[in-house]
């Protein structure tokens, strides 16, 4: 089991800047493939970023590559989102979401709202 806990939201003004977190605890957090998700009201929850926490390779949406990069710390089980030029359709819950690699568990945290707005 895994326990992921979302922090770093907030209200930030159209060409801004905010870092996200997600804390994991419960299992170790090399073995899996980190995700950060958004879902906008009225749309459906989208991929945002992803790293494969063993070997640190990432991919990303279209609409957020280039402003923001996922990063992870192995040692203190924890990922980030850095977000810049954060525009007003960047606007979501960001959710966290973990994905064991070689054992089944997909697991997900409670969200975090972020606010882009002047």
């Amino acid at each position: 089991q895994v326990q992921l806990v979302e922090s770093g939201g907030g209200l930030v003004q159209p060409g801004g800047s905010l870092r996200l977190s997600c804390a994991a605890s419960g299992s170790s957090f090399s073995r899996f493939a980190m995700s950060w998700y958004r879902q906008a009201p009225g749309k459906e929850r989208e991929l945002v970023a992803r790293i494969i926490n063993f070997d640190g390779s990432t991919n990303y949406a279209d609409s957020v590559k280039g402003r923001f990069t996922i990063s992870r710390d192995n040692a203190k089980n924890t990922m980030y989102l850095t977000m810049n030029s954060l525009k007003l359709e960047d606007t979501a819950v960001y959710y966290c979401n973990a994905v064991a690699l070689f054992t089944t568990g997909n697991y997900w945290g409670q969200g975090t709202q972020v606010t882009v707005s002047s």
